[in-house]
């Protein structure tokens, strides 16, 4: 189990977000605006006018956009990696780390969420423990 990933898992988390914006922020979108003539095709033949648009999508630079796909990608595969550690941790302690790590609770504040006869330390101390455990 690989408990240093757990210190990853908010970047990592925060990596695929801002890498899936830059991603977009790529790809370049073009109004198209443009006025046709047509008619009735049946008699008496009546000619309008009507007017067209579109967006056409466009991918500025593609060898960028595949160094952020892998971005992505190994921001994906480092937040799995913690999930997992996270996952295998007793209970109590996955509770410690979503406060502490993911919710970036004060240790006293994790220890209030706790209850029970808790303090910041003993909480503190439980989790460096448990981290240092093979």
């Amino acid at each position: 189990m690989d408990k240093k990933a757990i210190y990853d898992y908010v970047d990592a988390k925060a990596l695929v977000k801002e890498t899936e914006e830059d991603i977009q922020n790529n790809r370049k979108a073009l109004a198209v605006y443009d006025k046709v003539r047509g008619s009735n095709p049946d008699f008496p033949y009546q000619p309008q006018s009507f007017s067209v648009q579109g967006i056409i999508e466009e991918d500025l630079d593609d060898e960028e956009e595949k160094i952020l796909q892998e971005r992505k990608l190994n921001a994906k595969r480092l937040k799995v990696r913690a999930e997992k550690a996270i996952n295998a941790a007793p209970v109590r302690m996955q509770r410690i780390i979503r406060f502490r790590i993911m919710e970036d609770l004060k240790w006293s504040e994790v220890a209030e969420q706790m209850g029970g006869n808790c303090t910041g330390d003993s909480v503190r101390m439980e989790f460096q423990n448990w981290m240092k455990e093979k």
